[in-house]
Order: C-alpha cells, then sequence, then structure tokens
C-alpha cells in the first residue's frame, strides 16, 4: 500500500483524470480511504472528502480542511505515440520520469505528455498525511474536487454542508516561495456554430495548413510570455491574406477546421484543411512560406520552434459554406493581454484566451476563456466576447463557468500563522502574491462564512503543457511546512 506521496502520485498517474472524466480518480479516493478506515462521501459531481479524526490530545483544536482537485489538463506532443499509437488521454498512464540538472536540482518529467503534477502533486501530499498516523493533527477533511480545470463545476456545486472546517490549506500553488492569497476570476464561454456545407466543386484540390511547434502552456500564469496561441494566428493569417473582411476568403474553400487541446491551455497548434482550383495549388507555396517567416521572426524569443506548413491531404466531399463568419470571429476576439496591474508590477489584470477549435459533426466551438482580478472588467470582455461570437452568426453562446476572484484578508491568523511556519522550517519567509490563475477560493468564501485559506505548493514550471515539471527538492520542503503546520493548528 502506497504511503510517501511519491508514491501515491505514482499511482495516480497510472489512472486516466483528465477534466470531465473522473470517475476512476474518485474511485481510488474512496478505496484509499476504506483501506486507512476513514470515512468518506462522494458527492454526485465526483467530489470526494475524506475524514480523519483529530490526534490524541488535539480533539479540542480548530478542524482544518486540505484542499486539491482531481483532474489534470492532459496534452500530448504532436505526434507522441504510446506503444505504436497516438496517446489517448481517456485510456493511457502518465510516465514520469526524473532528471537532474547541471546544478543537481531533481526534476521529475513526463514523457511525452503534461505531468499532472498540478494538482496531483498537492493531492498525493494530502492522502499522505491521511496514511501517515505519526503526524500530529487537528481534525482533517481533505477535500478533493473535479473539473477545476475546465469549469469549476466540482466546486461550484458543493453543498454548504459538505465540509465543516473553516481553515482551508490549499496545495495548488506553483511558486514554492510564494503563499497565494489572491486569484483573478474567471469565465470560460463556448460559441457554437451550426456548420452548413456543399458539395466542393470539380476542379477543387484539398491541403492541408498546419501551425504546430508552439510552447504552449498555461492560460493564466503563462499568457503574458509572448507564446503565439496557433488558433489566432493560423485564422487571422487566413483571413488577412484571403478575405480582406468580406468574409467569403476570396476563393479559398474551408473542408475542415481544428486547433488546441485544452480551454485552459494556450493552443499549441492549428491546422485547416482547404481547397483551391488546381491551377492554383503551386501559387499557395510561397505563400504559406512567407507566413512561416513572418511567424517565427514574430515569435523567434518567445516560441521559436513554432512554424506554419503546407502538406497534401486527402480529397473531401464538402467544404463549410459559413466558414467565413468563424474566422472573421477568431480573428477580432481578444486574445492574449488586455491590461497589467498596476499596483503589482508584472501581474497581469485581465486575458482572454482561445482555448480549443472543435468540430462535432455538424456542430463547430470555439471556447474563450477570460481571467481578472476585476469582475467588471471581465463582465465587460466577456460580454465583447458574446457579441462577436453573435455578430458572427453563432447559433448559441453557452456560459460554461463565471466565478469571482478572490484576496484573502491580509489579518488572516492563518496566513500569518503559514508564513511564520516557512520561516521556521526552511529559512525565509514566503511572499505573498496574488496570481493570474483562477483557485476555488471565491466558491468556498461565498459557500462557508469565516473560511480562510492560505495556498501552498512546489515549484511546478509550464503547467498545462508537455514541458510541465516540477522541481523535487521544493515538493520536498513543502511536505516539511505543511506537516508542521498541521502540527502547530492542532495546538503542539
Amino acid at each position: 500500500m502506497a504511503t510517501t506521496f511519491y508514491e501515491i502520485f505514482s499511482e495516480l498517474n497510472k489512472i486516466p483524470r483528465p477534466s470531465h472524466h473522473e470517475e476512476r480518480v474518485a474511485d481510488y479516493l474512496c478505496l484509499f480511504a476504506s483501506e486507512h478506515g476513514l470515512t468518506y462521501r462522494r458527492d454526485e459531481h465526483n467530489c470526494v472528502v475524506i475524514e480523519k479524526a483529530a490526534s490524541p490530545g488535539c480533539e479540542d483544536a480548530e478542524p482544518i480542511v486540505i484542499l486539491n482537485h482531481m483532474d489534470m489538463v492532459c496534452v500530448a506532443k504532436d505526434g507522441y505515440l504510446r506503444d505504436g499509437r497516438p496517446f489517448d488521454p481517456l485510456t493511457d498512464e502518465i510516465r514520469p520520469y526524473i532528471e537532474t540538472d547541471a546544478n543537481g536540482t531533481r526534476w521529475m518529467k513526463a514523457e511525452g505528455t503534461s505531468l499532472g503534477a498540478d494538482n496531483g502533486m498537492g493531492l498525493s501530499m494530502a492522502l499522505a498525511i491521511l496514511a501517515d498516523d505519526s503526524i500530529v493533527h487537528p481534525a482533517i477533511e481533505v477535500l478533493t474536487t473535479t473539473n477545476e480545470e475546465d469549469g469549476m463545476s466540482g466546486a461550484e456545486g458543493l453543498s454548504r454542508d459538505f465540509i465543516h472546517g473553516r481553515k482551508v490549506i490549499n496545495l495548488d500553488s506553483e511558486a514554492y516561495n510564494e503563499i497565494t492569497v489572491g486569484a483573478a476570476g474567471a469565465c470560460l464561454q463556448v460559441g457554437k456554430w451550426d456548420i452548413e456545407r456543399q458539395p466542393l466543386p470539380e476542379g477543387f484540390t484539398c491541403m492541408r495548413l498546419v501551425m504546430d511547434g508552439g510552447l504552449g502552456g498555461h492560460s493564466g500564469v503563462d499568457i503574458n510570455k509572448g507564446r503565439s496561441n496557433c488558433i489566432k494566428e493560423l485564422f487571422s493569417m487566413i483571413m488577412h491574406d484571403f478575405d480582406g473582411g468580406t468574409r467569403d476568403l476570396n476563393g479559398i474553400l474551408i473542408c475542415h477546421m481544428s486547433g488546441g487541446t485544452a480551454n485552459a491551455s494556450i493552443a499549441s497548434w492549428a491546422e485547416a484543411t482547404i481547397a483551391v482550383p488546381a491551377e492554383n495549388a503551386e501559387q499557395l507555396k510561397p505563400q504559406v512560406q512567407h507566413w512561416n517567416e513572418c511567424l517565427q521572426a514574430k515569435y523567434a524569443e518567445t516560441d521559436a520552434t513554432v512554424n506554419v506548413r503546407l502538406e497534401p491531404a486527402e480529397q473531401q466531399p464538402t467544404y463549410i459554406t459559413n466558414a467565413g463568419n468563424i474566422i472573421w470571429c477568431i480573428n477580432f476576439l481578444p486574445c492574449g493581454v488586455e491590461a497589467m496591474r498596476t499596483d503589482m508590477p508584472g501581474t497581469v489584470m485581465t486575458s482572454n484566451n482561445i482555448g480549443m477549435l472543435r468540430i462535432d459533426g455538424n456542430r463547430l466551438t470555439v471556447s474563450c476563456h477570460t481571467r481578472s482580478f476585476s469582475n467588471q472588467k471581465q463582465a465587460e470582455l466577456s460580454s465583447v466576447i458574446r457579441s462577436l461570437m453573435r455578430a458572427a452568426q453563432a447559433t448559441d453562446v453557452e456560459m460554461l463557468m463565471d466565478t469571482g476572484s478572490w484576496v484573502e484578508r491580509a489579518d488572516s491568523p492563518l496566513l500569518a500563522l503559514t508564513c511564520q511556519t516557512f520561516k521556521d522550517v526552511l529559512g525565509f519567509k514566503p511572499k505573498t502574491v496574488a496570481m493570474h490563475f483562477v483557485l476555488e477560493a471565491a466558491y468556498y468564501v461565498e459557500k462557508y462564512p469565516g473560511v480562510e485559506i492560505a495556498s501552498i505548493g512546489p515549484l511546478i514550471i509550464e503547467p498545462h503543457s508537455t514541458s510541465e515539471r516540477v522541481n523535487l527538492d521544493t515538493a520536498d520542503n513543502i511536505w516539511k511546512v505543511t506537516v508542521e503546520l498541521i502540527k502547530r493548528l492542532a495546538g503542539k
């Protein structure tokens, strides 16, 4: 039976757990509780809370909650094969490995995919605490939510009596020397088009435009790093050079289009199957080469491997007659940083990311993930996005998530104790920061009056991407801090 947090993390990585598909990992959590003689509850959204009674002599201490989420953003490298076939996030495990850099620092990465240290590492620590009876603690509720990465429907659906503690240690932060005391709000919207098709005219030949090699990354913490969003870039190029604002693409027909891997990730690839008169096909090659030169010059310092190319494609029977409207919309959708905070240099105030473009049958969807520390600015930008989608004749615009920002109060006793514990255990006092990612804290502040939240975690680089890695030395130290903090919260 796994007991250390590294052993538990290894077990978690054997369980596919992308957002919206957490049933198996929820089963694992319930089995873990049963095997350790602990009580648990599971709600209709597969959120699980595991309860452990206080250590002897600590029964009078205020109960605590350790918070994590069980889902991960699961992305794979372009062309990555698992045992000779394309990687499938719904069936294939994550394969971690450890590298030691030139400075002797140990890093855990994953073979060909994102790692899931966000938030698997924190969840593993919480479970290891439950498994270790030598750790002194007050009554503990380990709460693990679902769909945190793609809508937060798990946290939103929690009943108001699902947890009882009001001191929450969130292990979902990614900057080791910081305590997160604030997080941006966010809304996730999906524009939907009923696509219209007609037979491809005779004499047209199909080709495939592919843009890939982008670094991608977390659409919150990496949004200000100047990386390419391939959905935005590819379809803006198509519109600028072939459309001119007419929405008819001047004879270029679109047979298929797609891009991006997750709503909460910067799109690292996009593609379109296009059709042109056969006699014009050769003329596209120098145009695409020009695009590639411009693209690589634009992102030479921030995203050097992104590229666009023209490939052969199977002949398609139909084309999308309303593709011009959709491409027009993508071109005008905001994408990237909209405003920076003036009171916190280097911190993004408001942003939007175009996460995914998909066709399922005759329905095309485009997702936008908007974040802001200002609820008003968030509402204004999301309204602009809805208006653009409707102007592009979207059949429907659906709001999948809409949560406000959160800022912990400065006089929080839990925050003060957490800072002091860092100083006593590790010899430094962490910075307190507000981050341009979304935490579930806004839901807890609303549902559970009087709640205090301190969010900590190991150093995780490039979450939501295939470059994701966690610094194991910082993971070891966060474990020490968490164990000591829990002991102090028990009054010992």
